[in-house]
């Protein structure tokens, strides 16, 4: 499949196919002064499928985030998951569902085959080895996809 930039994204990425394994993770509760806890507000994380784990596959990388082909999880999801970079090894990342596609679709394109998009979620990285962001930056400059 041909790489498709977008240029309102703010990392170039490449695209790939890595399988994965994904387990929805919670969130810590964090226990606060109560004076803190008086004025503190916090995004709620969705619970709906914590500790699910299931087979998925990283379709593409950008130093910030990963479109995962595979059940679409619902919005602000915690995520863990590995992958492996050639020559890098296993890498473990944290991530958050930013958005999701709910199913497969095809974007019709005049005079040319339709773009086939899969269903499946996009992340943002919460953490990631700094070795690893590195790695995904040269995929990205190696594939011509950075600007």
């Amino acid at each position: 499949m041909p790489t498709v930039r977008c240029e309102l994204r703010k990392a170039a990425r490449v695209s790939v196919y890595i399988p994965t394994l994904v387990e929805v993770i919670g969130q810590r509760d964090v226990q606060l002064h109560p004076e803190l806890a008086r004025v503190y507000e916090r995004v709620a994380v969705s619970s709906d499928m914590v500790g699910k784990k299931f087979p998925a596959v990283i379709r593409d990388l950008s130093t910030n985030g990963a479109f995962i082909s595979g059940p679409a999880l619902p919005l602000l999801s915690r995520v863990a998951f590995t992958f492996s970079i050639e020559g890098h090894g296993q890498a473990d990342a944290l991530g958050w569902t930013l958005w999701r596609r709910r199913q497969d679709c095809e974007i019709p394109i005049e005079g040319d085959t339709p773009v086939r998009l899969q269903a499946g979620f996009g992340v943002l990285f919460e953490a990631i080895p700094l070795e690893i962001r590195r790695a995904i930056h040269s995929l990205v400059v190696r594939s011509g996809t950075a600007n």
